[in-house]
């Protein structure tokens, strides 16, 4: 099993900066790609930016330019950087780890998320 809490989120004006972080703990036996997502209100979920075990990336075309997902070195933390923010990345964000518990067993675990209001 394992756990994922996201922390950083809060208000900000429009322009700003947030850094999100999620901190993994337990046990996983592969992790195939790590991700941020979001959910305003009245809006499904969406995938905001997520990156592969091998390191590659991508976003969705609304945070390309502003946005950088990363990983700390030891792994275990995962970060979304988001700049030149604006009231639409108003939502919940949620973290998201998905490989398997072993050989065969899909797992997708999420966070319990962090609100980012952008506001005036």
């Amino acid at each position: 099993q394992v756990q994922l809490v996201e922390s950083g989120g809060g208000l900000v004006q429009p322009g700003g900066s947030l850094r999100l972080s999620c901190t993994t703990s337990g046990s996983i036996f592969r992790i195939n790609a790590m991700g941020w997502y979001r959910q305003a209100p009245g809006k499904q979920r969406e995938l905001v930016a997520r990156i592969t075990s091998g390191g590659s990336t991508d976003y969705v075309d609304s945070v390309k330019g502003r946005c950088t997902i990363s990983r700390g070195d030891t792994k275990n933390v995962l970060y979304l950087q988001m700049n030149s923010l604006r009231p639409e990345d108003t939502a919940v964000y949620y973290c998201n780890v998905l490989g398997y518990s072993d050989y065969v067993t899909i797992v997708d675990y999420w966070g319990q998320g962090t609100q980012v209001t952008v506001s005036s």
